[in-house]
C-alpha cells in the first residue's frame, strides 16, 4: 500500500502534467491562444474562422476541462478579437459555461472583453454572452 506521501506526491506531479501551457501562434483564420495557469494567462485574440473549427478547439476545451478540477484562486480569461464566425460561437459559449461553473463554485472568475473602436457586433456579442453565464464581464476598446 502506497504512503500518504506517495499519493500526494502523485497527485502533485499529475497537477503539473496536465496543466502545461498551451500557446498557440494565430494563422489568417485562427486566433492566437494563450492558457497559462502557472503565469494567469488566458488569452484568446485575434480572428476565429479556422476550417475545421471542432479540431481546432478540442484540445483547448479538454484543457479547460482539466483547468477547471484544480484552478487558480483567480482566473481573468481575456477575448480580444477582431473577428469570429458562427461556428465559433459554440467554442466560446463552451468556455464560458465552464468558467461559470466556476465562479458559481466561489471562485474569481472575470471575463475581459476587448473589441476594436467602433466594432459594435464583437461588443455586443460579448454582451449577449454575459447575459447567458454567471462571469462579470468588463469591456474596453483595443
Amino acid at each position: 500500500m502506497a504512503s500518504r506521501q506517495t499519493l500526494i506526491e502523485k497527485d502533485r506531479l499529475s497537477k503539473v502534467i496536465f496543466m502545461e501551457a498551451i500557446i498557440l501562434k494565430g494563422t489568417y483564420d485562427t486566433p492566437d491562444v494563450i492558457l497559462n495557469a502557472e503565469e494567469g494567462v488566458f488569452e484568446i485574440s485575434g480572428r476565429s474562422y479556422p476550417e475545421d473549427t471542432a479540431e481546432f478547439y478540442i484540445p483547448i476545451l479538454e484543457w479547460i476541462n482539466k483547468y477547471v478540477e484544480n484552478p487558480n484562486a483567480e482566473t481573468k480569461f481575456t477575448f480580444k478579437l477582431d473577428y469570429f464566425n458562427s461556428s465559433s460561437y459554440k467554442p466560446f459559449l463552451d468556455i464560458l459555461v465552464k468558467l461559470g461553473k466556476l465562479n458559481s463554485n466561489g471562485n474569481s472568475v472575470t471575463i475581459q472583453w476587448y473589441y476594436k473602436d467602433g466594432d459594435w457586433d464583437i461588443k455586443e456579442a460579448g454582451e449577449e454572452f454575459s447575459e447567458i453565464v454567471d462571469v462579470p464581464f468588463t469591456y474596453d476598446t483595443f
